[in-house]
């Protein structure tokens, strides 16, 4: 295709390359759709530069660093100790409706490049990069971009998140860099400031308008996010995995591939690249039986007990959990050989005798005889210093040779590189599978790597759950590592749920869940009523409010219900049975987030016939009367119907100061909501007002 240009377009964008018979394609445009018209080489267009070389390099998606491009680099490789530095001499690009296929071949250093960009299904692209050594000599590779593309002069701000343990996901935004900026993950996961990514706002790019570029890395190890201004005027975003030096040498005829980058380009803003993300996100995930089935309402038993349980406390607590409505009961922590705290017992997965003296499956048989499924907690990847897989295969855990082995938590890492620890792990879980009805795991992950263990231990934990799901396709997984440390689209084709945080203290959780949902869709987003005060921060709230911002994720309950008072008790049954009534809104449907006046925060989920509100306020309010609340997602709407549904946390407070408006359904057009907005009832501090709304056709 040389002297042509292939093209990628979405409802929202326009991906454009120039292609060319002795290099790479060129990038000429990605963002905002477009017709491209009457297009010509950007070669009779580009004006001469002073101070530059006599051979213009413009960026190319793979430039020839070292060579005229001063930029970030595609690929760092070396051999024999010294830089290697291809100058790709062919290029072959092949095009289809939905995919563009690039080959790059240097014949002087035998490297050859092969990178994809593939359209998806509600508009990301999914970009992938292999490279293969045709040489007879090793390669050593430092870096292999997922992706290197080029963002527009007119961008603005980067919006990125932290984290910690119990804080996840803290919202960072800052304004594009003037020479570079970094996102890096060196912990062996990705980390409590959630999937490897980034989100570039364009000028004036808010959650409903405005060109969006956002990208997240499908990969669930150390990461590197980099966006760099040229001195050209625009900058460059860099993203792949992080390699550590010598850690990927290829042999002659060996190859890499990269882990995916997703990137969503909307001109809808901020909800419109979220849009994006959840639709590449829900065509990853491996359901059981191929489609995604009503999310079960949980009740996890950790907080209600923590190591201190046995057969006759947990059954107890498994009635009390089906009696309130709850569909799937998870024995979490404290159930194998050994394990009365976490000094102990991690890798030998037996029940434990004093515990459970006839095992594990009487116990599951009951709760199912309940009516609920039975989901175990186990942490496959770690082990206890005392514990008898240990003390038979200590040369199994992460080391370095002659170095001290640092634990946390008192665990160590397995080393999931080694055949013989996945042929372990999985004939371990695939007894207790087979021996207990088990129909879901919670699969942990509880400290960060230290020494790491690079890519080899990542694709090592993907194969170990890759094989466990193929041998066991009706069991549902869920991702947790220390809460919402290793949540990310790298796990998504294993996984059905992440735990997003072990912090459930409501107005956290309000942020947190917020952040998640930038990347994740909201179905595999553990929310749970947590006890109050909350265990994570002592705070005490209202159980109303902790079950209204529970509600859109998938639902569950993380106390015990025994220890409420019957009042407590029925209401807690009717929240959940208010979200078996409304789940089908939540899950698997559009999500759209926004913002109104005096601190108020809103989230919204359905379709374009019926969809369920959520307008919250987690501090005081500082105006003297509530601003109607402005819904642009509703602007092409027709005739809408909003109801109040209730006021959640703050119960018998806000009847005598609810005006007449919300006794009854109201109608509305879309262009109100949208632009007027909708009014709203008096909000006090850490409360959720909930309307349903209908679209007429």
């Amino acid at each position: 295709m040389a002297g042509s240009f292939a093209f990628l377009h979405s409802d929202q964008a326009s991906l454009v390359l120039e292609c060319r018979a002795d290099g790479p394609p060129l990038w000429r445009h990605l963002g905002a759709r477009l017709d491209p018209g009457m297009l010509t080489p950007l070669a009779l267009s580009r004006t001469a530069a002073s101070f530059s070389l006599d051979r213009d390099e413009p960026v190319s998606t793979a430039p020839r660093a070292g060579l005229g491009w001063f930029g970030s680099e595609a690929l760092r490789l070396r051999q024999a100790g010294s830089a290697l530095i291809p100058a790709f001499e062919t290029a072959d690009v092949t095009q289809s409706d939905t995919a563009i296929h690039i080959v790059l071949n240097d014949h002087q250093t035998g490297i050859e490049l092969r990178q994809s960009i593939e359209l998806l299904a509600g508009g990301a692209f999914r970009f992938t990069a292999e490279l293969v050594n045709a040489a007879s000599h090793p390669v050593e590779v430092d870096w292999l971009a997922s992706a290197l593309i080029p963002l527009p002069p007119y961008s603005a701000a980067l919006l990125s998140w932290r984290g910690r343990h119990n804080a996840e996901l803290v919202e960072q935004v800052e304004p594009m860099p003037q020479q570079a900026w970094l996102r890096e993950g060196r912990r062996g996961i990705s980390g409590h400031g959630g999937p490897p990514g980034v989100v570039v706002l364009g000028e004036g790019a808010g959650h409903h308008s405005g060109l969006v570029h956002a990208l997240q890395l499908a990969w669930s190890g150390d990461s590197s996010i980099a966006v760099e201004r040229d001195d050209e005027g625009f900058w460059i975003l860099n993203a792949g995995a992080r390699f550590d030096p010598g850690e990927i040498v290829l042999g002659p005829g060996e190859r890499i591939a990269t882990p995916a980058a997703i990137l969503a380009v909307s001109t809808a803003g901020r909800n419109g690249a979220l849009a994006q993300h959840h639709a590449a996100i829900r065509a990853a995930v491996d359901w059981p039986g191929g489609t995604m089935r009503r999310r079960p309402v949980h009740l996890n038993s950790w907080e209600a007990c923590y190591f201190d349980h046995d057969e006759t406390r947990i059954g107890a607590l498994a009635e009390a959990a089906a009696a309130i409505g709850v569909e799937r009961f998870i024995l979490d922590d404290g159930w194998f050989r050994g394990r009365n705290n976490d000094d102990a017992g991690l890798g030998d997965w037996t029940a434990d005798p004093v515990k459970y003296p006839a095992g594990l499956t009487p116990l599951a048989q009951r709760v199912r005889a309940m009516g609920m499924e039975f989901g175990l907690w186990v942490e496959p990847e770690m082990v206890n210093p005392d514990s008898d897989l240990y003390r038979a295969h200590p040369d199994w855990a992460l080391h370095l040779p002659g170095r001290d082995q640092p634990t946390a938590r008192n665990q160590l890492v397995l080393n999931l590189a080694l055949p013989e620890v996945q042929e372990y792990l999985f004939g371990a879980l695939d007894a207790l599978l087979r021996e207990v009805p088990i129909s879901y795991l919670k699969w942990d992950h509880n400290r960060d790597l230290a020494p790491a263990g690079g890519a080899a231990q990542v694709l090592g934990t993907y194969r170990l759950l890759a094989r466990l799901r193929a041998a066991h396709p009706s069991v549902e997984i869920e991702g947790c590592a220390g809460g919402g440390g290793r949540s990310d689209a790298g796990l998504v084709p294993f996984v059905h749920r992440f735990w997003t945080s072990d912090n459930i203290d409501a107005v956290s959780r309000v942020r947190v869940q917020r952040g998640f949902l930038s990347f994740l869709a909201p179905e595999l987003m553990g929310a749970h009523i947590g006890a109050s005060p909350a265990h994570a921060t002592g705070r005490s709230q209202s159980l109303g409010f902790r079950a209204a911002v529970a509600m859109p994720g998938h639902f569950g309950v993380e106390l015990d219900p025994r220890q409420l008072d019957e009042a407590d008790r029925i209401e807690l049954a009717g929240w959940i049975a208010f979200h078996k009534q409304w789940r089908h809104l939540l899950h698997g449907t559009m999500t759209w987030l926004g913002e109104g006046a005096d601190g108020l925060v809103w989230q919204a989920a359905g379709t374009a016939a019926e969809f369920l509100l959520f307008a919250i306020r987690t501090a005081p309010a500082l105006d003297r009367r509530p601003q109607p609340l402005c819904l642009p997602f509703l602007a092409k709407s027709g005739s809408c119907t909003i109801e109040l549904l209730r006021i959640a946390g703050a119960e018998g407070g806000h009847a005598a100061h609810l005006p007449a408006l919300f006794d009854a359904p109201v109608p509305f057009t879309g262009s109100w909501l949208a632009n007027s907005g909708l009014p709203l009832p008096p909000l006090k501090s850490e409360s959720v007002a909930i309307f349903h709304g209908t679209v007429a056709p």
